[in-house]
This record gives structure tokens, C-alpha cells and sequence, in this order.
């Protein structure tokens, strides 16, 4: 087959599935409010979990970055784009996480690529959570390392890996927050095992940082009980934290955070850090003060934990399943790729933006609506989303009982 006719095959199967993905061309800022070419529609799937994309101050910070600084970085870290911009904010992560010392990163999917290939070589073995961002998996396949997956939070299964792989430099890889499911990795057994197998263990809190925790640390917040040593987990026990910036903070990049000896390795060995432009300095800036309102406005992470508790509340009594999530990202599990999208549409008939998740982003069989809530929600607009959720939870309803008097 040549080769345009074999990626327009690949293409016509995608779409014959229902799994075909398109753009919506937005016009205006990322708010809880979105505009569109087909009007307007209140955002619940937007990663903004606590509004501060459209921030003043946080804008205000990029232009006077844009002043000072002009737009591109011009080189890489250890070239000629390292800026003062760009220390101000990783002394500040540091501080915030912790940890001796923080890296920029352009992405969070280059962060996770470069540091899993920088940490991993032939011979060793990472050891990878099912339920992983593809950033994550692909950085393990990219490593030459071997790569396996364990089921998901499974720690016997985990447990077996590390016993049978002892003899193998290992490192266990996990989500924070995994970001189609909502849940939460248990840490606490994650770093015992880490400590007892002498394994790395690398989270990447990617939807966590910022908006879950008393302070805004994230999932090394959750679990203060965990060893006594205080009520965020140290780097020792925690040695590599990824988070990004795109999510909580509203911009855009991502970092890690550990000791001195880390940060200096992959500075010289993250070849997606060594090799690539930095960030904007004027991106750096705006995230430092995106940084600074999350710490000082607090209110926002106290909004966004009692929209997820009314949010639980509300789906008590429907039909469809919604799992346990008490993070930002909600997942209501439809099954079938038809009638999640069919719910997608019910949402957009509502004025709503809730998207459609297919395979493969989530397994077969379990396609889903993925609702995000955000600090920026007014209890109309939630009022809203639970209103149209009613409508799905009768159509999921009468389609179930229909299947029941079919069989």
C-alpha cells in the first residue's frame, strides 16, 4: 500500500470507531466562560483547576516579561537562554517543594522523556503504573530499559516485580494524580517499597501540584501520617517530583525537583533539557507570579475542594458509574464510545464543554465524559452541569433497561 494510502486507511478506521478526535477553534482566553466559532460554552474540561490562566497579575507578569526580556529564550539553559527569569522561578519550586533544587523544563511530556532517559539504560528495568500518562510510557520505552507495567496501584503486584527484578537497577514510575481516572497513587507505599528495594521512585504530579493539599504541595501533602517525618514528604523518600505548570498555575512548562546531585545529573544527561530552547524568560515570570496568587489567594483551592465534594454528592443517586476521585478530575464511565459521545453532545445542547474520552486514551469499554472543575465554577454554573448530568443519567437508564429486557 503507498504510503498516502496507507495513513488515509489508518484514518478511515479511526473514524469508522468513533474514535476520531477534532479541534474546537477557541477565540478568547481560557476562563470558565469559553468562547467559540459555535458560541459560547462553560468549560468543564479544561485543566485550570484554579482559574488563574486569565489571572491579571499573572498577565500583567508576562508582559513586563515581554518588556524586559522580548519573547524567545534565544538559546538553550546551558547556552545562552538561561535567565535570571528562569532561576527566580526554580529557587522558588525548591523552596515550594522542599527540595535542594528545581529544573525547567519546556513540557511535561519533555520532562518525563528526558528524565526517565537520563535515570535508565539497558539493564535496568522501569517499573511503570498501568494507568500512566503516555508520557510516562514513552519515556520508559524510549529509555532501552525494559519496561513493564503493573496493575493499576496494585503494590503486591509491584512488590513481586521489584523481588524478581532485584538484581536490576529499577525505577517505579507513577501519576500523582492519574488524569483520566481522578485517583490518587498511594505514595506512602510507593516510596516503603522504593526504600526497601533500594528502586528510584519518580512521581509526576501533574494534577496535583498546586491545587491538592493544605498548601498546594500536592500529593506529597496528602499523606502526612506516613513516616513522621513532617507534613510533606521528603525528597529523601520522594527523590524525583515532577509537576507541571499548565494545569493548577495556568501557563505553561514543567520541572523537577530534588536533591543537588539529581538536578546537577540531569542537567548534563536530560537530553530533552541539554538540547532544546529554554522557555520564554516572560513564561517564567508569569508562572512565578501564577505561583505566588496560588499561595496567597488560598480561597481557591478551598473552592475547588468544596465544588468536588458537591460534585459527589450530586452523582450519589445516578445510575451511571462515576468513579472515586477527590481530585479535580472527575470521570463519569459510559462504556460504550456511541453513547459517551452522545452524552458529549446532551452536555453541549446545555451550553456545556465536557469531552467525549475514547480509546485509547482509556481502555476499551471504558470511554467516558471527563469532567474538570475549576475554582473559577459559580454554583450556577455547577447547578448547570449537574442539570445536564440529570438528562444523561435517564438516557444511560432507559439504554440499560433496554439492554436488560433484550437479554
Amino acid at each position: 500500500m503507498a504510503f498516502a494510502q496507507r495513513l488515509q486507511h489508518r484514518l478511515d478506521a479511526h473514524e469508522h470507531q468513533g474514535l476520531m478526535r477534532n479541534r474546537l477553534l477557541r477565540e478568547g482566553p481560557c476562563d470558565a466562560v469559553q468562547r467559540f466559532a459555535c458560541g459560547e460554552l462553560v468549560s468543564f474540561c479544561s485543566n485550570d483547576y484554579l482559574g488563574l490562566a486569565n489571572h491579571p497579575l499573572v498577565i500583567a507578569a508576562l508582559q513586563e516579561g515581554a518588556a524586559r526580556y522580548g519573547v524567545g529564550s534565544g538559546g538553550s539553559h546551558l547556552v545562552t537562554g538561561h535567565c535570571e527569569a528562569h532561576h527566580a522561578l526554580e529557587e522558588a519550586l525548591a523552596e515550594f517543594t522542599g527540595r535542594d533544587r528545581a529544573l525547567l523544563f519546556s513540557t511535561g511530556y519533555m520532562a518525563n522523556i528526558g528524565v526517565i532517559n537520563a535515570l535508565m539504560s539497558d539493564g535496568g528495568v522501569v517499573l511503570q503504573d498501568a494507568l500512566n500518562h503516555a508520557s510516562l510510557l514513552d519515556g520508559g520505552w524510549l529509555s532501552r530499559a525494559r519496561s513493564i507495567r503493573y496493575p493499576h496501584n496494585d503494590m503486591d503486584a509491584l512488590h513481586a516485580l521489584l523481588t524478581r527484578h532485584q538484581n536490576q537497577p529499577c525505577l517505579i514510575v507513577s501519576d500523582g494524580v492519574f488524569s483520566m481516572d481522578g485517583d490518587v497513587a498511594p505514595l506512602p507505599m510507593l516510596a516503603k517499597l522504593a526504600a526497601g528495594s533500594g528502586a528510584g521512585l519518580m512521581i509526576d504530579d501533574a494534577h496535583g501540584f498546586a491545587c491538592l493539599g493544605a498548601t498546594g504541595r500536592g500529593i506529597v501533602e496528602l499523606f502526612p501520617e506516613h513516616s513522621g517525618s513532617g507534613a510533606v514528604m521528603t525528597q529523601h523518600e520522594l527523590p524525583v517530583l515532577v509537576g507541571t505548570f499548565g494545569k493548577a498555575l495556568g501557563t505553561a512548562g514543567a520541572f523537577v525537583a530534588g536533591d543537588t546531585t539529581l538536578i546537577k545529573y540531569l542537567e548534563q544527561f536530560a537530553r530533552s533539557y541539554v538540547y532544546t530552547t529554554a522557555m520564554p524568560p516572560a513564561l517564567a515570570l508569569a508562572t512565578l507570579a501564577s505561583l505566588r496568587v496560588s499561595q496567597q489567594e488560598d480561597w481557591r483551592r478551598q473552592r475547588l475542594q468544596a465544588l468536588i465534594l458537591k460534585f459527589r454528592q450530586a452523582m450519589r443517586g445516578m445510575a451511571f458509574p462515576v468513579l472515586d476521585s477527590h481530585s479535580a478530575v472527575q470521570a463519569v464511565v459510559l462504556g460504550d464510545v456511541a453513547a459517551t459521545l452522545a452524552a458529549s453532545a446532551i452536555m453541549r445542547d446545555h451550553g456545556l464543554q465536557v469531552s467525549a474520552i475514547r480509546p485509547p486514551t482509556v481502555p476499551r469499554g471504558e470511554a467516558r465524559l471527563r469532567i474538570t472543575l475549576s475554582a473559577a465554577h459559580t454554583d450556577a454554573q455547577f447547578d448547570q452541569l449537574v442539570q445536564a448530568l440529570t438528562v444523561v443519567n435517564e438516557q444511560y437508564r432507559a439504554s440499560a433497561a433496554g439492554t436488560r429486557d433484550e437479554n
